[in-house]
């Protein structure tokens, strides 16, 4: 049996290390591989993992009890809870209808839409306009009311003058655009980075401040090449891994 294997991290000594420990070992828990081990390594050798006392990392490991991810049980050690959730993996799939079938199933709120300047970031993708709009979404699990991820898609004007809020209700985008608009989509580019929440990320997403995020980057083209909307997806990094699959030929 392998070892449970926290991630490393910096840690900022403005912040309080206990904390900065604890949001670690949490994302590291709730990441983890089915197979992983439950118990975790004992206080001494977690705190020089993370070079730290084993006073802050008792309080760190109290957190993570407090908040029922793990059991700490005398002579026998500290386990991970069975039932604490595992991440949600994003998936790059190969099709359009898979991207689709990836973002539904899940409750949206409509935050906020506009028309603003096209963002100094995103002028390369949109260098023939002026302006683009925005739609501002939060989803949440359907069945405990959770934020998982908040959405921001930056849309050519001429599209989001076909787009109806109520579709961006019921809908993810990518189907707005293809089913409804009748956008000819031909692919979908995308980045995905790990991020620590800012305040507003934080406040939305219902995470600590600088809790670990995946910060996902989505470019849909259209057979011309054009693009036709860049989406900002900010996904809560206890409820979301990464993966990619390839395929040999």
């Amino acid at each position: 049996m392998t070892s449970f294997a926290p991630d490393s991290i910096v840690l900022n000594r403005k912040l309080p290390l206990w904390y900065q420990v604890s949001q670690s070992l949490r994302a590291s828990i709730l990441g983890r591989s089915p197979e992983d081990p439950l118990r975790l390594p004992t206080e001494e050798r977690l705190a020089e993992h993370y070079g730290v006392s084993v006073l802050t990392m008792r309080q760190a490991l109290k957190e993570l009890e407090d908040e029922g991810l793990i059991s700490r049980h005398r002579r026998r050690g500290t386990f991970i809870e069975p039932d604490a959730r595992r991440a949600t993996p994003v998936r790059l799939l190969g099709s359009v209808d898979a991207i689709v079938a990836q973002q539904s199933g899940m409750t949206t709120e409509l935050l906020d839409h506009g028309s603003v300047p096209v963002p100094p970031g995103l002028t390369e993708y949109f260098p023939d306009v002026a302006e683009v709009a925005t739609y501002h979404r939060l989803r949440s699990d359907e069945k405990t009311g959770e934020p998982t991820n908040h959405a921001v898609n930056h849309i050519r004007p001429e599209l989001a003058a076909r787009i109806d809020l109520e579709d961006l209700i019921r809908w993810p985008m990518t189907k707005v655009l293809r089913d409804v608009v009748g956008a000819d989509i031909s692919r979908i580019t995308d980045t995905v980075e790990a991020r620590l929440a800012d305040p507003e990320t934080a406040r939305l997403l219902q995470v600590p401040l600088l809790s670990p995020i995946l910060h996902y980057t989505g470019v849909t083209y259209d057979t011309d090449g054009r693009v036709l909307d860049v989406a900002v997806i900010h996904y809560r990094g206890d409820r979301f891994s990464f993966t990619v699959t390839l395929e040999a030929t």
